[in-house]
C-alpha cells in the first residue's frame, strides 16, 4: 500500500514538473498579446479620429463655400453629404468573406432585419442631411458649430435610455454647459453678417441645427445600439455596411426629393453663376461629398469599437476649430457671446473627457486586482 502511494506521488510530482513550464511559458506569453492588441487597438483609433475630424472640419467648411459662392440648393447641400459613398467600393469589396458556420448563422439577424435597418437608419439620415443643409445655408459657419456641439447633449441622452450610459455628475456638468452655449447663441444677432442672413431666416436656420444635432444623436445611439443588439459582428466589413447601404438608402431618398423640388432645373445656372467659376463648383461638392465619407468612416469605426457617445466627443473636439477657421475663410466676426459659447462647450467637451478618463481608470484597476487574485490563486 505504502508503495503504491509513493509510486503514485512520483508520477505526480513528474507530471506536475512536466505541466508547470507549459503553463509558466502560458503566463509569460499573456500579456505580450494585450499589448500587441492595445497598440494596435490604439493606432485604429486614432485613424478613426483623424478621419473624423478631418472630414468634419473640411467637409463643414466647403458645404459653407457652396453657399457663399453662389449656391442656393438646400437639396444639393443635404446631398454632398451621403452621396459619396461610392468611393467606399474598393475597400468593401477588397473585404476578405468571414467563413461562416451552422451555429453562427443561427445567430445572424436575417437579410430583411438587415435591409430594414439599412432603410430607416438611411431615411432618418436623409432628414438629418437636409436639416443641416438648411442651417448651413441660413447661419455663419461659427455660429452653425458651435451650435452643433449641442448634439453630445442629445447623444448623451439617448445613450442614457438606448444603451445604458450612466450620467455621472461630470457627464450631467457636460450636458449643462453644452445646452447654456447652444442657448447663449440665440441672442447673437448675425442677421448684418455673412450675405445679409435676414432674422427670420437665422431663427430658422437655428431650429434647423438644433433638429439636425438632436437627430444626429439620435442616429449615433441607434447605429451603437444595432451594432450591440443586433449585428454583432466584430469587423471593418461592419462598419463599412453602415456606411455604404444607409448613405445609398439616404442618397435615393434625396434625390427624389431633389427631383420632386425641380431644383434640379436651376443647377445649371447656379453653376454658371458661381463665382469661383465652373470648375471650382463641381470640384467643391465632389470633395465635400468625400470629406463627409471620411466623417462618416471615422464616425462608425468610433462608435464600433468604443460607443457613440466617445464618437460624438471626438467630433465636438473638433467643432471649435471650424469657428477659428471661418474667421480667415469667410470673415465671421468672433465677438464675446461667441467666445463665451466656444469656452463653455469646450469646457463641456473637457468635462465628459474627464469622466472618461476615471472610467478607464477605474478599469485598469479593476484588471489590475482582477490579474493579481488570479495570480494568487494559480500561484
Amino acid at each position: 500500500m505504502g508503495e503504491a502511494q509513493e509510486v503514485q506521488l512520483q508520477v505526480m510530482g513528474k507530471v506536475g514538473k512536466e505541466a508547470s513550464p507549459a503553463r509558466q511559458e502560458n503566463e509569460t506569453s499573456q500579456p505580450t498579446i494585450p499589448q500587441k492588441r492595445n497598440t494596435k487597438w490604439w493606432l485604429l483609433m486614432a485613424i478613426y479620429s483623424l478621419l473624423l475630424l478631418a472630414g468634419q472640419s473640411v467637409a463643414v467648411l466647403l458645404g459653407r463655400l457652396y453657399f457663399e459662392k453662389g449656391g442656393n440648393s438646400s437639396w444639393m447641400g443635404a446631398l454632398v453629404q451621403p452621396a459619396g459613398f461610392p468611393i467606399l467600393l474598393p475597400f468593401y469589396l477588397s473585404q476578405p468573406k468571414s467563413p461562416s458556420t451552422s451555429n453562427l448563422e443561427t445567430n445572424l439577424p436575417s437579410n430583411l432585419v438587415l435591409a430594414s435597418i439599412y432603410i430607416s437608419c438611411g431615411l432618418f439620415q436623409a432628414i438629418v442631411c437636409m436639416l443641416h443643409s438648411l442651417g448651413l445655408k441660413y447661419l455663419p459657419v461659427s455660429t452653425y458649430s458651435l451650435v452643433c456641439a449641442s448634439q453630445l447633449g442629445f447623444n448623451a441622452l439617448f445613450s442614457f435610455f438606448l444603451n445604458s450610459l450612466k450620467l455621472t455628475p461630470f457627464i450631467i456638468n457636460s450636458l449643462v454647459l453644452l445646452t447654456i452655449s447652444s442657448i447663449l447663441l440665440v441672442f447673437q444677432d448675425d442677421s448684418a453678417e455673412s450675405k445679409q442672413v435676414y432674422r427670420r431666416k437665422y431663427a430658422l436656420g437655428f431650429i434647423c441645427t438644433v433638429g439636425a444635432s438632436a437627430g444626429y444623436g439620435l442616429l449615433l445611439s441607434l447605429t451603437q445600439f444595432a451594432f450591440k443588439k443586433v449585428l454583432k459582428k466584430e469587423t471593418f466589413k461592419v462598419v463599412l455596411d453602415m456606411t455604404i447601404y444607409p448613405s445609398l438608402a439616404s442618397t435615393i431618398a434625396i434625390l427624389v426629393g431633389l427631383f420632386a423640388s425641380r431644383e434640379w432645373k436651376g443647377l445649371g445656372k447656379e453653376m454658371e453663376g458661381f463665382e469661383l467659376g465652373e470648375v471650382s463648383y463641381c470640384m467643391t461638392l465632389i470633395w465635400t461629398a468625400i470629406s463627409w465619407q471620411l466623417f462618416s468612416i471615422g464616425c462608425v469605426g468610433l462608435i464600433f469599437e468604443v460607443s457613440s457617445v466617445f464618437s460624438n466627443v471626438i467630433s465636438t473636439f473638433g467643432l471649435p476649430v471650424v469657428p477659428v477657421l471661418a474667421v480667415f475663410c469667410f470673415g465671421d466676426k468672433m465677438d464675446v457671446i461667441k467666445a463665451i459659447a466656444m469656452v463653455l462647450a469646450i469646457w463641456g467637451f473637457l468635462s465628459y473627457v474627464y469622466q472618461h478618463y476615471l472610467d478607464d481608470c477605474k478599469l485598469k484597476k479593476q484588471n489590475t486586482n482582477a490579474a493579481a487574485t488570479e495570480m494568487v490563486i494559480t500561484g
